[in-house]
């Protein structure tokens, strides 16, 4: 007996064109950079003409800060969630990583995108598109969070005083850097950086970091909270 197909929530519905075309360019870009990637090649790796995407974006720079901005939305929500919620300063810092860590896993072009971010901007004037601005302010609110919290962390005594500056690039090598070593990473670890087991590995050795290198000492003279 033939069943009718059930309807489609709209949360199950196809993406939309653009949708489609920065989860496309933001695979693009992560493999082959901001310089090696054409508008031709992410209409035709969306399967849509080129005139359909300057429907949505009128340049190469617009379409790459367009997704440099969702990628840092997603994660700069789900921090947010993080730094925010209510309880003590380490679980927050341990939230914080968990989401940081599955945020990059879920979504595997993130990190080497990312990474290409930090000297690719360079070719640009990010600050003179709406999106760029948007991206600029999604990273600074992330920046901004781990460093209060990092800081409350220290005026209550749960953690030493320390350069926040020293310990967020850390913490970028320990997880951006991780998720997008690729072979190396694999080979270097002999899994798949993306299994579950590795995900899960992965959190544990950055929060066991975290908790000996945070760790209030007896005294905190000389160092910088920068």
């Amino acid at each position: 007996m033939h069943r009718p197909q059930p309807r489609r929530s709209p949360e199950l519905a196809a993406p939309s064109s653009r949708d489609k075309i920065l989860e496309v360019a933001e695979l693009l870009f992560a493999r082959r950079g901001y310089a090696g990637v054409g508008m031709q090649g992410v209409a035709d790796a969306a399967g849509l003409g080129k005139s359909s995407l300057f429907h949505h974006f009128e340049s190469k720079t617009q379409l790459y800060l367009a997704v440099l901005e969702r990628v840092l939305g997603r994660l700069e929500e789900r921090l947010g969630v993080a730094t925010t919620a209510p309880a003590d300063a380490r679980r927050r810092l341990d939230r914080w990583v968990d989401e940081l860590v599955d945020g990059l896993a879920e979504d595997p072009p993130a990190a080497r995108l990312l990474l290409r971010a930090l000297f690719e901007d360079d070719d640009f004037d990010a600050s003179a598109w709406p999106e760029g601005v948007a991206a600029e302010r999604h990273l600074a609110a992330m920046v901004q969070g781990i460093r209060a919290l990092l800081r409350e962390g220290a005026e209550s005594g749960a953690f030493r005083r320390v350069s926040s500056s020293h310990t967020i690039q850390t913490l970028i090598g320990a997880t951006v850097y991780h998720f997008a070593s690729g072979e190396f990473g694999e080979e270097l670890l002999g899994q798949p950086l993306l299994s579950a087991e590795a995900v899960t590995r992965r959190k544990r050795e950055v929060k066991s970091l975290l908790h000996h290198g945070l760790a209030a000492r007896a005294t905190n003279v000389g160092e910088d909270s920068r």
